[in-house]
């Protein structure tokens, strides 16, 4: 996110002596993405950053992928999912493949643990609820409709004021805003759907003292996806001050403004992040073609090259009528499957001039299998919902 900002307490030179009143040193750590060759930030901490006195596994939830064959296309219902309570532990696997995996939880109110994902980004979207997400950065509040954002082994844990359902994006990547929405120093464009104003980060420093605090750490081993339980002889959220490109953010779907035509417009005019080998895009309310002769709903389309999966969060999905779709539910379109809307929904569709649906969809590059979690709740008539009853 090449966007600066400067929070707390920062030195005027980086790389130079900075103390506090009492004289002691802070400690430096510049947290920077591909090797010093991209998006970094300076990070000023009271303790020893590295300092841990104990290491030991921690057993992730079930990471198990079941190929999507025979090829079909699937319903999943995911507030059928029964999830624990914590936004971090008793996340499901919904879906996933070897860059991006897609998860389901619903939390109570009771904060996760101390969490780092060392393997990518993060772009969790709030369904409902609200809260707060404590990071090493500061404060994050979040609320229904926002993507959170959260930089690659940022330390963090979510505080919930209330019921939230997450939608966690987890990335084996970074995510960022899509490249043509950018000018060639990273500030967002005129054509852009968002802008700056609507990215929302940290503004003050979280300081937390503390000793022997636990971190669970997600990475990647030959064996794959692990954890582990790191113990830091000092809290994480000691940082007195930071400055750079590189935190966490939110961002509201309310903010996005769709981009609408004559005809039918295309998905990538929906979207609104990418990392490597998928896309986020958004449907939103919006008024629809104006072509007197336009058809609003999609046409029948084939995924030649991605798998496409649709998440259904709010108003009523004009495509989907007659399918068994509804709020709470996941469509993955497979790749090597045509599909499109129900044929009922072309022509109730004729004449309308504004659809009132919100939808999350993530289409990826590479095909995706199935979690426990996606199996556990799926629909095993979707499949034949083109074909009649």
């Amino acid at each position: 996110m090449a966007y600066y900002r400067a929070v707390g307490d920062v030195p005027p030179k980086r790389h130079t002596q900075h103390r506090d009143p009492e004289g002691n040193l802070y400690r430096e750590e510049l947290m920077g993405e591909e090797g010093f060759s991209s998006d970094s930030s300076l990070l000023y901490h009271r303790g020893v950053p590295s300092a841990i006195v104990a290491s030991e596994v921690w057993e992730l939830p079930d990471q198990t992928r079941t190929p999507n064959h025979p090829l079909k296309p699937r319903h999943l219902k995911l507030h059928d999912l029964e999830t624990g309570t914590d936004a971090v532990t008793d996340r499901r696997l919904v879906l996933g493949n070897n860059d991006v995996r897609i998860g389901y939880v619903v939390t109570g109110a009771d904060p996760s643990p101390y969490y780092r994902n060392a393997i990518g980004d993060e772009c969790v979207y709030v369904e409902s609820g609200s809260g707060a997400v404590e990071t090493v950065f500061g404060l994050l509040s979040y609320r229904t409709g926002d993507y959170v954002v959260i930089p690659r082994a940022t330390t963090h844990r979510w505080v919930p004021w209330e019921r939230s359902r997450l939608y966690p994006i987890e990335a084996n990547s970074h995510v960022a805003p899509p490249r043509r929405y950018l000018s060639r120093y990273g500030q967002l464009l005129e054509h852009a759907p968002y802008c700056e104003r609507d990215l929302h980060g940290p503004d003050a420093p979280l300081l937390v003292d503390g000793e022997d605090v636990e971190v669970l750490v997600k990475h990647r081993t030959s064996a794959g996806v692990v954890g582990t339980r790191m113990t830091y002889a000092t809290h994480p959220f000691d940082v007195v001050g930071w400055d750079g490109c590189l935190y966490p953010y939110t961002f509201n779907i309310d903010d996005y403004m769709p981009i609408t035509g004559k005809i039918h417009q295309p998905p990538p005019v929906h979207q609104v992040f990418e990392g490597h080998n998928f896309v986020v895009c958004n449907f939103l309310p919006r008024k629809v073609d104006y072509h007197e002769l336009a058809i609003p709903v999609p046409y029948y389309h084939s995924n030649v090259d991605s798998d496409e999966v649709m998440f259904y969060v709010g108003g009523d999905y004009e495509a989907r009528k007659g399918s068994g779709i509804g709020l709470g539910s996941i469509s993955l379109h497979p790749g090597g499957h045509a599909h499109g809307p129900q044929p009922s929904a072309i022509e109730a569709s004729l004449g309308v001039d504004y659809f009132e649906e919100s939808a999350v969809m993530v289409d990826t590059f590479a095909p995706l299998d199935l979690g426990e979690g996606g199996l556990a709740v799926e629909d095993p008539a979707y499949a034949w919902s083109w074909a009649g009853p």
